[in-house]
């Protein structure tokens, strides 16, 4: 009975780190990423589609991202959905493919996405700690309806606690990590 809950609660905890770095693989560090557009959403025919499914879309240098539709008569609709996703370059279209110039980035923008790196970290400890809080609640509902002792009850949180405080140096980890790439020049 408290296996099964361990096991989910660890199991919600890592989903919520792959979460966040599934956000953080959205920023933008010193060599630009394809990554950079892949919440990007075209309306392909009445149904917003994310771009990859419409298009190639290759890292052509650090500061270049090329997008090349697998049809011709997409161009408009990508080059209108890109500006719209308002990821901080223009498109750039020759009629065949669209390129995207990023320049580089000032220590401000940096700074601004290194906010913008903590405020999802923050929001994946949030996470990790409303699993927990979860997780607490069930035990001490077994507790309650007297299906373990109150010492099993507490050693179970105290296990809890410990997961908790080893997914957290995870993301404190995937924060510092992801820090410095952005910093670095």
């Amino acid at each position: 009975m408290l296996e099964a809950i361990f096991n989910e609660t660890a199991e919600h905890m890592k989903k919520s780190i792959d979460s966040m770095k599934k956000e953080f693989a959205t920023l933008r560090t010193g060599k630009v990423t394809t990554s950079v557009v892949d919440h990007v959403k075209v309306d392909y025919y009445g149904t917003p589609t994310a771009l990859n499914q419409v298009a190639s879309v290759t890292s052509l240098d650090a500061t270049t991202i090329g997008i090349s539709p697998w049809e011709k008569n997409l161009l408009p609709d990508i080059e209108k959905a890109i500006q719209q996703a308002n990821i901080g370059v223009n498109p750039n279209n020759d009629g065949d493919f669209i390129k995207l110039f990023f320049p580089p980035m000032t220590v401000e923008q940096r700074e601004q996405i290194v906010k913008q790196a903590k405020g999802m970290a923050e929001k994946a400890k949030v996470a990790v700690r409303n699993v927990r809080k979860d997780a607490n609640n069930k035990i001490k509902r077994l507790e309650k309806d007297k299906e373990i002792s109150e010492d099993e009850s507490k050693k179970a949180q105290d296990k809890i606690q410990k997961l908790t405080d080893e997914h957290t140096a995870l993301i404190d980890e995937a924060l510092k990590s992801k820090e410095a790439d952005i910093l670095k020049v």
